[in-house]
């Protein structure tokens, strides 16, 4: 997920233009993400995300966005919403809740990566033991304010991972010690 320093994904009136990455973020979250075989929306994420689908805005856009998109759309996505009726993009279904043994199982049937995205249903997930690595990506920024990156739970992570961006930008990874 994208944090501001303070930890929060989203400042208190919803927005999130402080967190957009710039190429070099961007490329090296292209390259995170060419594992991924799946990603796990909460609906806010998927409703956020679901741009990637879209071709009008695309042409002409730099290398690592459509480079993103591509990754994006290869992927499978489940959408975990009580109140979507429908999902209606290729490669995605809608599951009206969290079933930890699907989960368990899916993981479980796959080489590829599963990735969640949305800090409410992260937290879910968190809160069942699901997770098995946290990466951050911080923004040199404080906005004092909103959705929280993590729920309030006690967790033991070990760093594995870090790198420092020019733009400020630090990426951090974490295992999620049992």
């Amino acid at each position: 997920m994208i944090s501001s320093l303070d930890g929060y994904v989203t400042g208190a009136d919803g927005t999130f233009d402080w967190a957009e990455p710039d190429a070099e973020v961007h490329s090296f979250v292209n390259d995170r993400d060419r594992g991924v075989g799946t990603y796990l929306y909460g609906r806010r994420m998927f409703e956020t995300m679901r741009v990637w689908a879209e071709d009008d805005w695309l042409d002409g856009a730099p290398e690592h966005i459509a480079d993103y998109a591509q990754l994006w759309r290869a992927a499978d996505k489940v959408v975990f919403s009580r109140t979507l009726s429908s999902v209606e993009l290729p490669r995605t279904r809608l599951e009206r809740r969290v079933d930890p043994a699907a989960i368990r199982a899916l993981r479980d049937s796959t080489d590829t990566e599963l990735t969640v995205a949305g800090a409410t249903l992260a937290a879910e997930l968190l809160r069942l033991g699901l997770v098995d690595e946290i990466t951050v990506y911080l923004v040199p920024v404080v906005v004092g304010g909103g959705l929280r990156m993590l729920p309030e739970i006690a967790l033991d992570l070990e760093l594995i991972e870090e790198r420092r961006f020019g733009s400020g930008f630090v990426y951090l990874r974490y295992a999620v010690r049992a």
